[in-house]
């Protein structure tokens, strides 16, 4: 019998299919549990108006990506400019890989502790005492994760009941806000107003949205998708913010290491720990994929007041038991030999800005911040309103590819975000294509 004369098959325990000449054509043979059943007496077919089981709400609150979806269209596309994923298209450096090959070979397959390989804490706790004068435990305050959004997610669990509220400034990445539904908990948005060609905190915005529930206070400095850094001024208001109020203050600084507006480039932005006591109610989140090209080895950490890192040690067991132990060996050398490539990296990714600032600043009903650090852009654009929808028409229209601003909340609309951690004969002609689909669109 040809496939395609195949009918469908009922959804049901008992079914059979009928060849072209009416004879059966696969013998009818009920399931184990089937059996089962109607040997003890208990068989019943399930009723057409049976109830099925439904999914859980705090998972169909987790809304779907936004940029995943304009990039799920660009994928079927040929000749288009990508611009909307927030990594660089530099690959691992060579030594990193090879620390991985040699820890296979060394035997680093088996599990690790929960917290991670002691080696691994060791120099992570060295690198915040060399760069932030910062005194880390590195066996009660650091905790290995799987990646940056891992330490996120797990740090959330940890902080937040269900009915909880967390307050995020935004336009912010949304696995922080989603993070926050998984936990049944409420998400607030706080937006950056832009004053004076800099975004800041609304102190006055925070205040109100206060309530009982109020638990957490989230942000990300740099910021992604702003790339706008706290002052030491804004990192001590915070701080006090959080302790006023008896909230947790949870710092993503994945991009501390991508700053332009230091003594130097390479200087660090300044950790929150700085300003922290190890009594404060602080968590900071890291990540080894955005400073040394790691994006695919999901390796991140969270530094923790004690009682945080300890719970959040044990709740990892039961969500990845702990990241992959070769990958925790390259990470160790990442740090160790890291640093002329990530200056190097840093070189190019300030001229990438430099460029990508003069080309914005020249096009009409454009207006764009310098950002301090990260690698991205986030221009206003007086025709994207709807900003899904231009970059639809942008990509469907000049096949490039970039971030809608909704993507990163309501505060976003009207934006759209360019990752510029690209090279330069794809954001050169990227910038011209806009360009000339602005020109279009008036």
């Amino acid at each position: 019998m040809a496939l395609s004369s195949m009918k469908s098959i009922p959804n049901t325990s008992w079914s059979s299919v009928k060849s072209a000449t009416g004879s059966s054509a696969f013998t009818t043979v009920p399931s184990a549990g089937a059996c089962f059943r109607a040997a003890c007496g208990t068989w019943k077919r399930r009723s057409r108006s049976t109830k099925m089981p439904r999914l859980a709400q705090s998972a169909e609150l987790v809304p779907h990506s936004r940029i995943r979806e304009l990039a799920e269209i660009a994928m079927s596309m040929d000749g288009v400019l990508r611009l909307y994923f927030g990594e660089s298209n530099l690959p691992t450096p060579e030594y990193i890989k090879q620390a991985a090959i040699k820890a296979l070979a060394d035997g680093y397959t088996f599990y690790t502790e929960n917290a991670g390989l002691p080696s691994l804490r060791r120099a992570i706790a060295e690198h915040y005492l060399r760069l932030h004068s910062v005194n880390v435990d590195p066996a009660r305050e650091i905790v290995i994760t799987a990646s940056g959004v891992q330490a996120l997610n797990l740090a959330i669990r940890c902080l937040l009941d269900p009915g909880d509220e967390a307050l995020v400034l935004s336009p912010v990445w949304p696995n922080g806000c989603s993070s926050v539904a998984m936990a049944n908990a409420v998400t607030r948005q706080i937006p950056h107003p832009l004053c004076g060609g800099r975004y800041v905190v609304d102190f006055d915005a925070l205040e109100a949205a206060l309530n009982p529930r109020t638990r957490l206070l989230l942000y990300t400095s740099p910021s992604n998708p702003l790339g706008w850094v706290a002052t030491e001024r804004e990192q001590e208001q915070l701080l006090e913010f959080a302790r006023r109020h008896g909230l947790w203050l949870l710092a993503d600084e994945v991009y501390d290491r991508l700053y332009y507006a230091g003594s130097r480039l390479g200087c660090p932005v300044p950790s929150i720990l700085r300003k922290a006591s190890r009594e404060d109610a602080v968590a900071v989140v890291q990540s080894f994929s955005k400073s040394y090209c790691m994006t695919g080895w999901r390796v991140g950490w969270l530094v923790a007041r004690r009682d945080l890192a300890a719970k959040a040690t044990q709740l990892n067991e039961f969500i990845v038991s702990h990241a992959p132990s070769f990958a925790q060996k390259a990470a160790e050398t990442a740090l160790a030999q890291g640093e002329p490539d990530l200056l190097a990296m840093l070189e190019r990714l300030k001229h990438n800005r430099d460029l990508c600032l003069a080309a914005l600043n020249t096009m009409r009903g454009v207006t764009v911040p310098e950002p301090d650090g990260a690698f991205y852009l986030f221009p206003r654009i007086a025709g994207a309103a709807d900003s899904f929808g231009f970059c639809k028409r942008l990509l469907e229209q000049r096949r490039v590819g970039l971030a809608p601003g909704v993507a990163f909340g309501p505060g976003g609309e009207g934006s759209v975000r360019i990752c510029y951690a690209a090279e330069q004969n794809i954001l050169e002609p990227a910038l011209e294509r806009l360009a000339q689909f602005l020109q279009s669109e008036t």
